[in-house]
């Protein structure tokens, strides 16, 4: 079965319209994707436009769609990479959203490609997951494994590409080693480790592993991130320092901008989602005196002292760096971002995530932090942990920093690219 794939967009060929192929129903379900054929497969790949005008120095990028996380960290990467090595042409595969990827690399040019070849952690909320649905779509993932590479295969030859980089999907790993293309991982997790907490209660579990661990091992090095576990599964692999760069401090534009008050202290409320009932969005109202809190767009509620910014009218990491707080569960991304911006966080904890505990250990070594229990955070009870946070002492130890210059370096030397004058 061949897994649904969608052309999203081709900077390099912008008149191109999207075309999509896959006969992989129960993966259609996953994704959301129209279906044709195999044959309007073998079309597309066949047609003038889609082989594209693309140079032959192709870096493609795979990133999984999981968390915003994964996608932060590879856009530091894309930027620094660009800006070193501008000749090399750029092919970002992924499902995560067009916006968010324009918002992270503004004049960067990139062909962007939409698929599916992990299925990370399916999520009831920001903070909570669900085991069982994951399980099911790993399932359906790995019924797929065969064809999936085999189209990658296609996709890679066809497009001329001299490196595949993978955080961290372990599908295209195997079809750039059916290539011998250099190909890297990068990330401070595997998705064979996250899942391996799962096995002792269901042993559907083990094939979806091994499978994961088998695309894994046709790396040629793993780029290891801050914040991560041994990741034995790689039997090569080189540490990096943390790609996150500084935001820029733009408190009296972010003030124009919502009409917040710049006398309040002012938290941001790092969620994709958060469940809160009307009861708890009046405890953050009765904290209006001292405090203003922040939202990213699409998260954002009605009330007197919450206020939502678009990404489109101020990056991410420059809302962060303007605000006293972080209210936030642990992740790579924003732990990174807390580090370099050193902005003390309160945070969550996270079920059945392995990712967690590592993450809890360096946040509590960089960062300034305060743990609030998970069913305070849902009642909007914020209170106390804000008044916490306050007395808790500065980090004692700084990780080194401009990993993502280090990382386009290593990347430049596997396509023997040199940096550009």
């Amino acid at each position: 079965m061949i897994s649904p794939v969608q052309i999203i967009s081709l900077h390099h060929c912008s008149k191109i319209p999207p075309r999509t192929f896959g006969v992989n129903r129960r993966f259609q379900q996953l994704v959301s994707l129209p279906l044709s054929s195999v044959e309007t497969f073998a079309r597309a790949l066949a047609m003038p436009c889609y082989r594209a005008k693309m140079n032959p120095l192709t870096l493609v990028y795979y990133i999984t769609a999981h968390g915003f996380g994964h996608g932060v960290r590879s856009c530091d990467i894309l930027r620094a990479f660009h800006n070193a090595y501008p000749q090399v042409s750029l092919t970002l595969v992924t499902d995560l959203p067009e916006a968010f990827l324009r918002n992270r690399l503004p004049g960067v040019p990139f062909a962007l490609r939409r698929a599916v070849f992990d299925v990370g952690m399916f999520q009831l909320d920001s903070v909570r997951v669900d085991v069982g649905k994951t399980l099911r779509a790993a399932q359906d993932l790995m019924d797929s494994r065969p064809a999936l590479i085999s189209e990658e295969v296609a996709f890679l030859k066809e497009h001329n590409a001299g490196l595949v980089v993978c955080d961290i999907p372990a599908i295209p790993l195997e079809a750039a080693a059916q290539l011998e293309l250099p190909r890297v991982a990068i990330g401070n997790f595997s998705w064979d480790w996250i899942y391996a907490d799962f096995l002792s209660r269901n042993p559907a579990w083990q094939p979806i592993i091994e499978a994961f661990e088998d695309g894994y091992r046709q790396a040629d090095v793993l780029l290891r991130l801050p914040f991560a576990d041994a990741m034995t599964v790689f039997p090569r692999q080189v540490d990096m320092p943390v790609l996150a760069d500084p935001g820029s401090d733009r408190r009296e534009e972010l003030a124009k901008l919502t009409g917040a008050p710049l006398d309040r202290t002012w938290v941001l409320l790092s969620f994709s989602s958060l469940d809160w009932d009307a009861a708890a969005l009046q405890r953050v109202e009765q904290l209006a005196d001292e405090y203003a809190f922040f939202t990213v767009l699409p998260l954002g509620w009605s009330g007197s002292n919450l206020y939502a910014i678009d990404r489109d009218d101020m990056r991410f990491q420059d809302v962060l760096a303007s605000v006293d707080y972080v209210i936030t569960k642990p992740g790579f991304g924003i732990v990174s971002e807390c580090v370099v911006n050193r902005k003390p966080m309160i945070y969550v904890d996270r079920e059945d995530f392995a990712e967690y505990a590592v993450l809890e250990k360096a946040i509590q070594r960089y960062v300034r932090s305060h743990h609030i229990p998970a069913a305070e955070l849902y009642r909007g009870e914020l209170a106390s942990a804000l008044a916490a946070i306050t007395a808790q002492p500065e980090p004692r130890d700084a990780p080194p920093l401009g990993g993502a210059a280090v990382v386009s370096r290593y990347l430049a030397g596997h396509l023997g690219v040199r940096e550009h004058q």
